[in-house]
């Protein structure tokens, strides 16, 4: 199943991809969120390695950060339930056309450069605090 392009302006599909090739994820964990939710118990310490899904062990707090950062740039969201939030992840439609743009260019897990880890910091911790946007 293909997904509809959005109409996205460069520099908002650049820092995506930026912040996917910095993240330390997998494809197949975004791949899975495509399809089904993701728990973050799925995610942390070692279950995430033994999955597929990040390159090393992650505690919950630094699981969770990196995926805060993804859903800041667009490419995750938190699943909802009848309760509200929950502590699972699911891809939102830019995530989805992400994926489906590497998975057709056969290059699922391609890591960042030093400059994509250097931009992609400055994106992510010298960011406006959103009160003042």
């Amino acid at each position: 199943m293909t997904s509809t392009s959005l109409p996205l302006s460069p520099k908002i599909l650049a820092r995506a991809k930026r912040a996917v090739r910095c993240a330390p994820f997998y494809m197949k964990l975004l791949a899975t969120m495509r399809s089904q939710s993701v728990p973050l118990r799925a995610i942390m310490d070692a279950r995430g390695m033994l999955s597929g899904y990040t390159r090393q062990p992650l505690s919950e707090v630094a699981a969770d950060n990196h995926l805060g950062w993804l859903i800041t740039v667009g490419i995750v969201r938190r699943e909802v339930d009848g309760q509200g939030l929950t502590d699972s992840f699911r891809l939102t439609p830019i995530g989805r056309q992400l994926v489906e743009q590497w998975e057709a260019a056969g290059r699922p897990d391609s890591t960042g450069s030093p400059l994509d880890y250097l931009l992609n910091a400055r994106n992510r911790w010298l960011r406006l605090p959103t009160w003042l946007s």
